[in-house]
């Protein structure tokens, strides 16, 4: 499996249009994924102390548009990104919405740091 963290509020309106397309995927071209082993840095360099977070648990075999495993597209140097021999999922399209097997809430801790998720 692997994640996306976005918000609820996109995430509920992925839900209206059919598909989710990230932000990313009209700026970048992809949409960022993460592995679990890498999601709590993720979101502690990208995300820090914001609320209303959801994680996208996605099933890679169920996706529609293509999968690459490549290097942080936005390094961050207090985390040793940009030296990491860590490879990233990207999306390059939109996400189909029948490859999300799993939604989970994803909040910060009270410091603004996230825990790693459980999933059940």
């Amino acid at each position: 499996m692997i994640l996306h963290l976005t918000s609820r509020a996109d995430w509920l309106a992925a839900q209206q249009t059919g598909e989710y397309r990230a932000p990313s995927l009209q700026t970048e071209g992809f949409i960022h994924c993460s592995t679990e082993k890498q999601i709590v840095r993720v979101a502690d360099s990208f995300y820090e102390g914001r609320h209303g977070l959801v994680l996208l648990v996605i099933d890679p075999s169920q996706l529609q548009p293509k999968l690459r495993w490549e290097r942080p597209a936005h390094p961050n140097q207090q985390l040793d990104l940009p030296h990491s021999e860590d490879l990233f999922p990207h999306l390059y399209g939109p996400l189909n919405l029948e490859a999300v097997v799993k939604v989970q809430e994803f909040e910060p801790n009270p410091d603004g740091k996230f825990r790693q998720p459980r999933f059940d």
